[in-house]
């Protein structure tokens, strides 16, 4: 069994150098390139791959707008226009040197679900998880906290673009799509190269007593992804907090108790646990929540986030 590993956000801003730059936490696995006036996140391992295109969109530039400043915005969210959200799609597209590339998505619901893409898809299919060995097909899965993960079959050139929020993660949706890779190309776990992009970190993503108590049935080493009062709540010892049971009046009554979990920590484990070598997974530290210069975030700004887009595709020959 795969060693539980944390990952923890630094709340730093990262910063670009020239064309590329590392993250000033010092995560060296990580750098920004500008190109078309946005900032595209790349996973250097991935990057060295000459025959892949991939990315992870940010939030400056691009034709929406949010508080008075030009944003990126890639989601079809009901305040932006869906002209400034196609605008912004070409104009990331064309940051990753993929304009003729046709975009597949999703209609994500935070399920389990794989989509295998072997052509465009003129409706996005309800799905939470892309494959493609399709050479000149872009995948993407769009997030606002969620970790956005790409699988790499360096083997057999196969790719895949996952979104796992606290429910896929639990559902082990990159474990799945890891399977789903195995059953259809005849992918080995060794040969895959991993990239969990920006998300919340565990600095900000407070959950409550039932996912502690639905990650602590599923893993064994869930205690070391929260923070808090873990053991407590993941067996069912929360407090009474009533006022009228703990006698306080009204106003003085603590909150319930809550926990801290690192998803990104999490699904490092699961592939870790598949059999993917742990040194062929990048994790991103950039929190989308403590970084609200560079990224979006549902959790931090509500209804108004804009979404960002990780993409990961093959040149044609």
């Amino acid at each position: 069994m795969a060693r539980a590993i944390k990952t923890r956000s630094s709340g730093r801003n990262p910063a670009a150098r020239g064309a590329r730059a590392a993250h000033r936490s010092g995560n060296s696995a990580w750098s920004i390139r500008r190109a078309r006036g946005v900032q595209v996140m790349e996973s250097r391992a991935l990057a060295r791959l000459g025959w892949l295109v991939h990315g992870f969109s940010t939030r400056p530039g691009g034709a929406s707008e949010i508080e008075g400043k030009p944003a990126l915005n890639l989601g079809f969210t009901e305040w932006d226009e869906r002209t400034r959200v196609e605008a912004n799609r070409k104009k990331f597209l064309a940051a990753l040197d993929a304009r003729k590339m046709p975009l597949v998505t999703l209609r994500q619901f935070h399920s389990d679900a794989i989509h295998l893409a072997g052509a465009p898809i003129a409706e996005p299919p309800n799905a939470d998880a892309l494959i493609t060995s399709t050479p000149g097909l872009l995948l993407g899965v769009q997030t606002a906290d969620c970790v956005p993960i790409l699988l790499v079959d360096t083997r057999r050139r196969v790719v895949a673009a996952i979104h796992a929020g606290w429910r896929g993660t639990l559902a082990r949706i990159a474990v799945k799509t890891l399977g789903r890779m195995r059953m259809e190309f005849g992918t080995s776990s060794r040969d895959i190269v991993a990239a969990l992009g920006p998300s919340i970190g565990r600095c900000c993503f407070e959950v409550g007593p039932e996912v502690a108590q639905a990650f602590s049935t599923q893993f064994p080493p869930a205690a070391d992804w929260f923070d808090g009062p873990f053991e407590q709540l993941a067996h069912g010892e929360e407090p009474l907090w009533l006022p009228w049971l703990t006698m306080m009046p009204p106003g003085h009554v603590p909150p319930p108790p809550r926990v801290q979990l690192d998803l990104r920590a999490s699904n490092r484990w699961q592939l870790i646990d598949a059999g993917v070598p742990g040194k062929q997974i990048d994790v991103s530290d950039a929190c989308t929540v403590c970084q609200a210069d560079l990224l979006f975030s549902y959790r931090r700004e509500g209804a108004k986030a804009g979404r960002m887009m990780a993409s990961i595709g093959m040149r044609k020959p």
